[in-house]
């Protein structure tokens, strides 16, 4: 379906054409006119479906039929649970606002920078994407207020529910007015995301897009079998051997981070680490190098994750298994975006096989078209000199 079908404001209509989003993706046809009828909405789609332009485009467009906010009361607020997914999100809005003829003001708050300047720039602002922490702080400062909200919406919701942020939730509840739009989006559904839907959406559209077959085929998955002091000269082996330039590779904590970056430095190959303890100036910078070609790989955790959204991202490696199914699809979910190819690497040592069957067997429950994962051993491979 092409984006002018869609009843959106005429004036991003421009926009999207020079940006060739030619034709809206699924889950983009299905959440873009519920939004603009005013019904409350619960939007289940895999990463790197469109998500936040399904959103985005709609509450723009509900923007430009009213008067640009003049004060500290919010009328669009969503709820993220990372900075980076923050950044990432006010990007988006910023790159269709400008074209409205009242160009609404954009405002992404987060925790790991001062308040001040976020708390004076609170006047005006027409969409606040959020971290729910600095939130809250902002809200009990009196920065802002959110009596006259019209629209809410859960980005992430399954993150967002499962990283401890119930207790933030229900403060923030209490602040929202009885009446009006609710929306969440989340790439899988759970347990909580159901009982959140239950509080806070009324009489929603569920709207489920599955994973394509198309989509899976488009990422080549590998595993390769690996002891553990094996795996950091493999790691370099297949960089340096097969000439990978941006590389994202995963570990399970910020510990381990730092420890393969330290060891990817000392054999000349330009990384960085980007995690929770990193300061959020070091993180942004970071993430933008990396997007950009002018670092050649960057180590992340999963929580840092959510906000690393690069359309032509070819590798991805899990240097370490993500805990669950979910994060695994998650992380490859990384690559293979946008009609283009992505490989996925996986090192499995012997203690990890358990657990490595679980992830396969869940991943393939959940796909209607399961990609085949080669398996390879290294046992052979000559390693000295990484």
């Amino acid at each position: 379906m092409v984006f002018s079908s869609l009843q959106l404001h005429p004036s991003l209509l421009p926009v999207l054409n020079e940006l060739k989003f030619e034709q809206a993706t699924p889950i983009q046809e299905l959440a873009i006119p519920a939004i603009l009828n005013g019904k409350d909405v619960m939007g289940i789609a895999p990463t790197g479906s469109g998500k936040t332009a399904s959103y985005a485009l709609p509450i723009l467009t509900q923007l430009a039929k009213q008067p640009v906010s003049k004060t500290r009361n919010i009328p669009v607020l969503i709820l993220v649970p990372t900075r980076e997914l923050a950044i990432q999100v006010e990007e988006v809005f910023k790159l269709f606002a400008p074209a409205l003829p009242n160009s609404p003001k954009i405002k992404a708050v987060y925790g790991g920078v001062s308040i001040n300047p976020q708390m004076k720039s609170m006047m005006g602002v027409s969409v606040l994407i959020a971290t729910p922490g600095r939130l809250i702080e902002l809200l009990e400062k009196n920065a802002l207020q959110l009596s006259s909200l019209k629209t809410l919406l859960l980005d992430e919701a399954d993150k967002l529910l499962n990283q401890g942020f119930q207790e933030e939730m229900d403060q923030i509840r209490s602040y929202l007015p009885a009446k009006r739009q609710n929306c969440l989006f989340s790439a899988t559904l759970n347990e909580k995301v159901e009982a959140i839907t239950s509080l806070l959406l009324h009489d929603p559209l569920v709207l489920k897009v599955e994973q394509t077959e198309n989509s899976v085929e488009q990422i080549k998955q590998t595993a390769f079998w690996v002891n553990e002091d094996r795996k950091g000269p493999l790691l370099r082996y297949l960089i340096k051997s097969r000439n990978m330039h941006q590389v994202l590779v995963f570990v399970g904590s910020t510990f381990k981070a730092d420890a393969v970056v330290e060891k990817l430095r000392n054999n000349k190959l330009d990384a960085v680490a980007i995690h929770s303890k990193k300061s959020q100036d070091a993180r942004t910078k970071s993430l933008r190098n990396f997007k950009e070609g002018k670092t050649r790989i960057l180590v992340a955790t999963d929580l840092i994750s959510r906000g690393i959204d690069i359309e032509f991202l070819p590798y991805v490696i899990n240097y370490e298994l993500p805990r669950s199914p979910k994060d695994y699809i998650h992380r490859i979910g990384r690559t293979g975006r946008a009609e283009a190819t992505g490989e996925a690497i996986t090192f499995v040592m012997p203690e990890d096989e358990h657990h490595w069957k679980i992830i396969q067997k869940k991943t393939k429950k959940e796909q209607e078209h399961p990609a085949h994962i080669e398996h390879i051993s290294t046992e052979d491979f000559d390693l000295k000199g990484y």
